[in-house]
């Protein structure tokens, strides 16, 4: 018991004053924790605060666009979460009439709710005695019981998930599982944590025997995929061709520029990227190279090549997906973060 304890006293001590505890409410825990898959702390606050002021309610969520809720994303990244939740919003006022579930059972039925969404949500809300298994989490648990099965195998899950449901045993469910997670967050950090201080060490496995930088153990991840993209930029007055990406890749639903995928970078697949450029745009089109970026995301490295189009024919029956939009239009477009940090670099007008 000595570790759940210590784990909890210094959680009292040392937790950060952050606006979802000290809440019950299902609605602003979903929103929280939804937001922070993936996301530190101080990039997702001023996320969660902007949704709840322009949402308040799953009912005011359940009414918003796909667009609306994009746009307010926007920056964020895995921008699934997003459509995950106006979806679940929906489902919520439909078949709950606007009632946020609590329980575990409910909650691992909607879209986008995992085992640990559903197990913080009904833990923190109704004090359900499921506990949570995030990044913080399986470090702490991996290094102090001297954890080496991988914790993305399907062992190393079923392991660590006995042993937290033998932890959870006898706690206050909300309290000790926002303790271990913030433990974790701030005390057992993946690099450099603070072990000098730390209340658990002298009974720490990793501490003990040197292994504190190398637990917990992952499996090896895939080989990363590497895309080159060439956007176009073709601005006509104060009108700018924007692209809305389709279902089935990066971004979906969200609005960029014109674009030509190669094989190769622009370098070394100019002849190609030249050739599929008068296919889409005609013989006449002018092509001034702009920018390029190398934009990183979990599975995919994308290096990206921002061109200024001239003397283009754009044929609208091949490019559905392609329209002319006011430059005070584009602003209010969610579109990917490289896109957005280009129209804030480089003046469209």
């Amino acid at each position: 018991m000595a570790f759940q304890t210590e784990i909890v006293k210094w959680y009292l001590n040392n937790k950060r004053d952050l606006p979802w505890r000290g809440t019950n409410d299902a609605y602003v825990i979903w929103l929280s924790e939804i937001i922070l898959q993936q996301t530190r702390v101080e990039q997702g606050l001023p996320y969660f605060n902007r949704f709840l002021e322009s949402y308040p309610t799953i009912t005011a969520f359940a009414a918003a666009t796909e667009t609306q809720i994009l746009k307010l994303w926007q920056g964020l990244g895995y921008y699934s979460r997003g459509r995950n939740m106006l979806y679940t919003a929906k489902q919520i006022q439909e078949l709950y009439d606007g009632k946020f579930p609590t329980s575990y059972s409910e909650l691992i039925k909607l879209k986008g709710i995992g085992d640990y969404t559903a197990a913080a949500i009904s833990s923190f809300s109704s004090n359900e005695m499921k506990p949570v298994l995030d990044g913080n989490v399986f470090r702490v648990l991996a290094r102090y019981f001297g954890i080496e099965t991988p914790i993305n195998s399907t062992s190393g899950k079923k392991q660590f998930i006995e042993l937290a449901q033998s932890l959870i045993l006898g706690q206050e469910p909300s309290v000790y599982n926002q303790a271990i997670m913030e433990f974790g967050a701030l005390q057992c950090k993946p690099k450099s944590p603070s072990c000098a201080t730390c209340p658990i060490q002298s009974d720490c496995f990793a501490r003990k025997n040197d292994l504190v930088n190398v637990l917990p153990v992952k499996e090896k991840k895939l080989k990363k995929r590497t895309r080159y993209f060439n956007y176009l930029v073709c601005v006509n007055g104060d009108e700018i061709l924007v692209n809305k990406r389709n279902p089935g890749d990066i971004w979906q639903e969200l609005y960029d520029f014109p674009l030509i995928e190669t094989d190769d970078n622009y370098l070394e697949a100019q002849e190609q990227f030249l050739t599929m450029l008068k296919n889409n745009f005609g013989n006449t089109c002018t092509v001034t190279p702009l920018e390029q970026k190398k934009h990183l995301l979990t599975h995919q490295t994308i290096y990206v090549q921002f061109f200024a189009l001239d003397n283009y024919i754009i044929n609208f029956n091949q490019n559905a997906e392609i329209k002319w939009v006011s430059l005070s239009e584009l602003d209010e477009l969610p579109q990917p973060k490289v896109i957005t940090n280009f129209i804030s670099s480089y003046s469209v007008n």
